[in-house]
């Protein structure tokens, strides 16, 4: 390989990699937009509710929501929707924090900030941790207790995803504690995918009626049909199977597979904006 052979391949996989780095970056940005939003309404729409006494809002938008007499089964309701609050905040502020502490730059060379950024990283990481083992167990209660719409397959779909993040949080734990911290940041990524599941199945629902301007592939009075049935599985395994080709274009990828990887992310990037707005128009900000 001559030398100027060489220096375009070394330009090419540094663009490349600035490109694939650049699209992750923008994804991950647009996601925190759509998730802090996400967090707001559910704060003010149930929150306000609450303190308005106004049950009848809460099981409106709330299938089996606050049942008289039921008294456990309430508490898991409130505390479900505290949690979900909660960890839809602190999972992309984890997931920065992670990242500046990480990636090197002036932090770096600031002790005291280094060191106050790694407490609140910690902290904020036990918490979100067990929020999410704890909000699954809560789900898993909710489904097969007091029941919910969609069917049997749904159920099935929505429990293996409460399974998953009570796995992912506990090997995510696992290895921060043991100090691999390049695996445990990834598989802080791959929880973080899964506690949003239920974000992105309103958001890919939302994406899929402003394409179509109807409903289609389902029915929107039972809330069942094939659509739903793949977009029950597809709100986890999807985003979880993008990011294993992310990560293996990372490792392994020619400068093209990168250029390509870039790529796609950037066209999921934009799908998903679509979907952010829309749900932000049609469900969220209506109630807000």
């Amino acid at each position: 390989m001559t030398g100027v052979t060489l220096t375009r391949s070394l330009h090419s996989n540094a663009i490349a990699n600035a490109a694939l780095k650049g699209s992750a970056v923008l994804w991950f940005l647009t996601a925190v937009i759509g998730q802090w939003i996400f967090a707001y309404y559910t704060v003010v729409f149930y929150g306000g509710s609450a303190l308005r006494g106004d049950v009848e809002a809460v099981n409106k938008n709330l299938i089996h929501g606050i049942i008289s007499g039921d008294l456990i089964g309430n508490v898991m309701v409130i505390a479900h929707l505290v949690l979900a609050a909660i960890i839809t905040f602190g999972g992309p502020l984890q997931i920065i924090l992670g990242t500046v502490l990480t990636s090197g730059g002036p932090l770096q060379n600031i002790s005291k900030l280094q060191s106050a950024a790694g407490a609140v990283h910690r902290l904020n990481g036990r918490i979100y941790m067990l929020t999410a083992f704890t909000i699954s167990i809560g789900g898993l209660y909710m489904i097969w207790t007091r029941g919910t719409i969609g069917s049997f397959a749904q159920h099935i779909a929505i429990s293996l995803n409460g399974v998953l993040i009570m796995i992912f949080a506990a090997v995510a734990l696992g290895l921060a504690i043991t100090g691999n911290i390049e695996k445990h940041r990834r598989w802080a990524l791959r929880l973080f995918l899964v506690v949003s599941g239920v974000w992105f199945f309103r958001v890919g629902l939302m994406l899929w009626m402003t394409i179509h301007q109807r409903p289609v592939g389902y029915d929107p009075v039972t809330f069942t049909g094939p659509f739903l049935y793949f977009l029950a599985f597809a709100q986890y395994l999807l985003p979880l199977a993008v990011l294993e080709l992310y990560f293996r274009t990372k490792d392994k990828a020619s400068a093209p597979g990168r250029f390509a990887m870039a790529i796609t992310i950037l066209v999921l990037t934009v799908l998903m904006g679509v979907g952010i707005f829309a749900a932000f128009m049609g469900m969220w900000l209506p109630k807000i």
